[in-house]
């Protein structure tokens, strides 16, 4: 048995031999957890991903389909969904006719696709060196030599034309705020190397919709409800994603990849806990400033169940139990989505076209 003594040994032990080794000695618990894996086998092995409908298509497609990880919409919704409630919330403060968020809810919903593909390009094109060492990602095209680098770029070159194709059916408003947000894009690999919150960066990409579909139906942007939007999407990306770190964790130790998974370590339910209420409470806050009915708020509470659920039930040394938890959080930002679209209906039963 692991005894405080013998935990603390362990701990000790892991600190002196990282003494001039190549990885850095980490810190708040993350030399526990690495000695705990290292002499318990904690960390279950990832299981055999299941054959994908990409296995179906021409072989010469399939490479560049796993690159833009078509065959994973989770990705694409979570992208999508801090639109939706902004498009939606927008549309209920100006009460626009349905044509309107539905006409900006499918351009984004394209958009969605195109940029979170080209995310996880430019994603593999900084990691493919370290992904060769990491079990989950080991397989991904680009570390297998499936494409090579040159033409990943030229496969990100389609991917970025596509999603100005999209931004360009926007105002001159969103177009430069839209536009603004790729610079966030693309330093996020990088900062997996040099800080414990990388999630915080992807937060800030992911959750530009908030911002952007307000001012596509809007053209302009009302920050009073935007930005504690905006704020409430970001807690929830540091929730998920945080649940999405904890697969990798003991690879990211030994390649020397930080995330907030190693840095909260066994504190990672109860400040998971805490962000969840936060993100929840932020949004609520928004929908008070927007002047929302009651199923909005519906909707809100549903949300912040499925997180409490999440939190509470996922396994955080345990592949497919992150897995399922990291899934289960793209049903609270649906909810959100429910309850504002919800609420929409209910105040313009008598608006048409």
């Amino acid at each position: 048995m692991l005894t405080p003594r013998i935990l603390s040994r362990l701990c000790v032990q892991h600190r002196l031999a990282s003494v001039g080794a190549s990885r850095p000695v980490l810190r708040n618990g993350i030399c526990l957890h690495s000695a705990l894996v290292r002499h318990s086998g904690t960390l279950s092995s990832p299981p055999a991903p299941p054959k994908s409908w990409v296995e179906h298509l021409p072989a010469k497609m399939r490479p560049y389909l796993y690159l833009a990880r078509v065959d994973k919409p989770i990705g694409t919704w979570l992208l999508f969904y801090p639109c939706t409630w902004s498009i939606t919330m927008a549309s209920y403060a100006l009460q626009t006719p349905f044509t309107v968020p539905l006409t900006y809810i499918s351009l984004f919903g394209i958009g969605a696709f195109v940029m979170r593909g080209a995310g996880c390009t430019i994603n593999d094109m900084w990691d493919r060196n370290l992904d060769k060492a990491v079990a989950r990602t080991k397989e991904r095209p680009l570390a297998r030599g499936d494409i090579t680098p040159i033409q990943a770029v030229g496969f990100l070159g389609l991917q970025l034309s596509a999603g100005l194709a999209v931004l360009t059916q926007l105002n001159w408003y969103s177009i430069l705020l839209g536009a603004s947000s790729l610079s966030v894009v693309t330093i996020y690999p990088f900062m997996k190397r040099i800080t414990y919150w990388p999630q915080a960066v992807l937060g800030l990409a992911f959750n530009w919709g908030a911002l952007l579909g307000w001012s596509a139906v809007a053209d302009s942007v009302n920050w009073s409800v935007a930005l504690p939007l905006y704020a409430g999407g970001f807690c929830w990306t540091l929730v998920y994603d945080s649940i999405y770190a904890h697969q990798d964790k003991t690879d990211d130790v030994t390649v020397g990849i930080r995330s907030t998974a190693l840095l909260f370590g066994e504190q990672t339910r109860p400040i998971l806990s805490a962000l969840s209420a936060s993100s929840v409470s932020l949004i609520a806050l928004a929908g008070y400033m927007n002047a929302q009915g009651p199923l909005f708020y519906a909707g809100t509470g549903l949300a912040a169940l499925q997180l409490a659920r999440v939190v509470a039930r996922t396994e955080f040394n345990d592949r497919p139990s992150c897995w399922r938890g990291f899934v289960g959080c793209g049903w609270a930002g649906f909810w959100i989505w429910m309850g504002g679209l919800a609420d929409y209906i209910a105040l313009m039963p008598g608006v048409t076209a």
